[in-house]
């Protein structure tokens, strides 16, 4: 077992004992998915790649790629963003 599993499953029996939402102990993106029109994401780190088709952001796990047409970021701040346009698909990049 790495050192990252074994810091990933305290992380986890922790949020568990002090229940906590995992999402804040795990640092997980969250996601809230409106439609095909809006993509709420929260604990992102920042944008690798940002265009009318394609939007990739990093996360604490890898990365997240949205696809659509005509994307664009409606909100963005250090800790969430919003995406509206037509979502085609949204994809987990470890």
């Amino acid at each position: 077992m790495s050192w990252r599993d074994l810091k990933m499953r305290l992380k986890e029996q922790l949020s568990e004992i002090l229940e906590i939402p995992s999402d804040v102990i795990l640092d997980l993106p969250k996601i809230i998915i409106m439609g095909d029109l809006h993509v709420f994401l929260e604990n992102h780190r920042g944008i690798y790649q940002y265009n009318t088709e394609l939007i990739r952001v990093a996360s604490g796990e890898g990365e997240i790629e949205i696809t659509g047409e005509g994307l664009q970021l409606r909100n963005i701040y250090p800790n969430e963003m919003c995406i509206q346009g037509q979502i085609k698909s949204i994809t987990f990049i470890k």
